[in-house]
């Protein structure tokens, strides 16, 4: 026997997977799709639900929802459609591909004549034979829910090709290019509303993840436009950054391209976690671009984060312009600088400190910067191509065993997050098992 083909069989043998868990993984996956489809509203559905069905929330219990209505921010509609699609991907099972087209038919119906989305739609009128009845509306930015929902339908054109999806893709990115501002930026909503709805807007990875989809798009379509687009968007975060030594980031900013205030407790302020965000998206434009001008203000960003420390790794989301001392912001308009005197509802309610994802922004600027821009991490070796680790197993024989026998994960309610979580969970594990 040859010395290469003993090796791989000795190899593959001392991985000891266990014998069934594929069988399991795949099983569950079934299990929580058919669920899903009991419950699903006209292909789309919501973020949590009473048990019993009869309650039906969005994004929070705040929100409540009708019958026929279907939630756009994620966890909602896209991201569900999104696991669907990967699903049939790890396993040619077609039942999780018109799932998939189901919840982007609902997507298409729900979408805004404008071409973006809201958080919600009403779907109850759909008709698959029909073609979408599209309102008039605003739509939003925020919150990755026009970018998700258009990124999940350019997805689900790589498996299927109909009309009513080409027109959808093409309407959204034709928001894209409508919504965005002359110099680059992207307002939170658009049409425009007024108030700080219409500023530039970073926070919650606005103008981010719409860089994100042009760059995504342009790699499907191969258009100039929306290249240009995108390029654009990446000169808006080279022209915002503020001076040093603050040289960080705004979530938002007026049009005169200035900090300012949006709700009442958020003030304008240099923001770690917005410049985290921007150091990301301008090292995806470089390596997407191979342009050196994309790289210039990272330094000085690092820089400003370095010194801008509560402990080792752990930051303020806020800090004043000019003095650089962490700030806070309740629902009284006022800055605050103890955080102790904030009420607790917005002690709760808001992230004003932590790790923001800057040192994975660090380290990958580190990366980048030793390597060029030929280190474009789609080519990075896949953590899983030596199949499922350790850790990976346990999370999926946890997931499995945690699974009742209706196919859902359940608490006090049903949490549409959890069967994104989980169902991405368990295709990670399937498709570690695939040949490389």
């Amino acid at each position: 026997m040859p010395a290469a083909l003993l090796s791989a069989i000795l190899l593959t043998a001392s991985l000891a997977y266990p014998a069934n868990l594929e069988i399991e993984a795949r099983t569950a996956l079934e299990k929580a799709n058919s669920y899903l489809q009991s419950i699903t509203t006209n292909g789309g559905y919501l973020g949590i639900y009473s048990l019993d069905l009869q309650k039906r929330y969005g994004e929070g219990l705040y929100e409540s929802a009708s019958h026929g209505e279907i939630w756009i921010q994620p966890p909602g509609t896209p991201s569900v459609g999104q696991v669907l699609l990967r699903a049939y991907r790890a396993t040619g099972d077609e039942r999780y591909l018109n799932a998939a087209r189901a919840a982007g038919l609902a997507l298409a119906w729900g979408q805004r004549q404008a071409g973006g989305w809201d958080h919600k739609a009403e779907v109850s009128s759909l008709t698959p034979s029909s073609p979408p009845q599209k309102v008039k509306g605003h739509c939003t930015l925020d919150d990755r829910i026009t970018q998700g929902a258009l990124s999940f339908l350019m997805d689900l054109g790589d498996s299927i090709d109909e009309i009513w999806l080409s027109e959808a893709v093409d309407l959204g990115l034709r928001f894209l290019l409508q919504s965005q501002y002359p110099n680059g930026g992207w307002p939170q909503w658009y049409p425009l509303r007024g108030g700080y709805h219409d500023y530039y807007t970073f926070n919650d990875n606005t103008i981010n993840d719409c860089i994100a989809v042009l760059l995504e798009a342009h790699r499907r379509y191969d258009r100039e436009d929306l290249l240009q687009s995108a390029r654009k968007g990446g000169e808006f975060i080279l022209h915002s950054q503020l001076p040093a030594p603050q040289a960080g980031w705004a979530q938002q900013y007026d049009r005169d391209l200035q900090p300012a205030w949006a709700r009442k407790y958020e003030p304008p302020a240099a923001c770690s976690a917005v410049t985290a965000r921007n150091i990301r998206t301008l090292l995806n434009l470089y390596l997407y671009t191979d342009d050196n001008r994309y790289l210039a203000p990272i330094p000085a960003a690092i820089d400003w984060l370095e010194h801008s420390q509560l402990a080792p790794e752990h930051w303020a989301r806020f800090y004043e312009l000019e003095s650089n001392r962490p700030i806070y912001g309740d629902r009284d308009g006022r800055i605050h600088y103890d955080y102790d005197e904030l009420s607790s509802e917005r002690k709760k309610g808001y992230a004003w400190q932590g790790h923001f994802g800057v040192p994975e922004a660090v380290a990958r600027y580190q990366t980048i910067k030793e390597a060029g821009s030929n280190t474009d991490p789609a080519r990075i070796a896949d953590s899983n191509a030596q199949g499922p680790s350790a850790a990976l197993i346990a999370r999926v024989e946890k997931i499995v065993q945690s699974q009742d026998q209706e196919g859902r994960w359940t608490s006090d309610m049903l949490y549409i997050h959890d069967f994104v979580r989980n169902m991405n969970v368990l295709c990670t594990y399937l498709e570690a098992l695939a040949p490389h």
